[in-house]
């Protein structure tokens, strides 16, 4: 759950930072000297980065999960409907 906390304060701190790099972009006015754009870009480019390596270790970590109805439709289809019960797959001998 904290995984998910963690991506969403991501997602609102790049939200943001694109609102700031516009504000700053407007009041700066190609002024050379001021450089609050580049480093709002630096920033915004660092919390995108993170925000990827969390989804990755998520989903690699099983924390995140897919509930797309194709995934399980195909993930159902895949293992069929057969009993996976170890008596029902094995044979009886006398």
């Amino acid at each position: 759950m904290l995984l998910k906390f963690a991506i969403v304060f991501l997602l609102l701190a790049l939200i943001a930072s694109l609102g700031a790099g516009f504000y700053f972009l407007m009041v700066d006015q190609g002024n050379p000297e001021k450089r609050r754009l580049v480093n709002s870009l630096g920033l915004r480019i660092a919390l995108a980065c993170t925000l990827m390596v969390l989804i990755v270790y998520g989903v690699g970590s099983g924390q995140l999960k897919s509930n797309a109805p194709w995934e399980r439709h195909a993930g159902a289809a895949a293992t069929g409907s057969e009993n996976t019960d170890d008596e029902s797959t094995t044979s009886e001998q006398p």
